[in-house]
């Protein structure tokens, strides 16, 4: 997955929306204000954050080593990944859902109903 699909999967997500906090090189990608991914470019290369359960994290970074902890993120709860080829696809639309479901877990109850009432609590919390 390179760069554009990444961004493209990201803003596919319910009510995802695309910001630029840190300045141009660093798109945050949020939903109801809190943020899910990062996506930047570093010497030519894809890079994206995502938050993850910890026991996975770690799993994660031993599977594949284009994973890494969280760049200049709590390193427990993210990791980064770079989209180098070194992580299939699906397993990348995989963390993405992952990234997205647990925010969405953490947003107060009326935010979380009130995306579960529009989407569907399929769509935000793919098996």
């Amino acid at each position: 997955m390179d760069y554009a699909a990444a961004r493209q999967t990201l803003l596919s997500k319910p009510e995802a929306i695309e910001d630029f906090p840190f300045g141009p090189e660093v798109a945050v990608f949020k939903v109801r204000g809190k943020m899910f991914a990062t996506l930047g470019v570093e010497d030519g290369e894809g890079r994206m954050n995502l938050k993850c359960d910890p026991v996975e994290a770690l799993a994660l970074r031993d599977i594949f080593p284009s994973v890494t902890p969280g760049y200049h993120m709590n390193k427990k709860h993210w990791n980064t990944l770079a989209l180098d080829g070194g992580v299939p696809p699906g397993e990348i639309e995989r963390m993405i859902d992952n990234s997205y479901a647990l925010v969405v877990k953490g947003l107060t109850k009326a935010d979380r109903l009130a995306l579960e009432l529009r989407y569907g609590r399929e769509t935000l919390f793919p098996a």
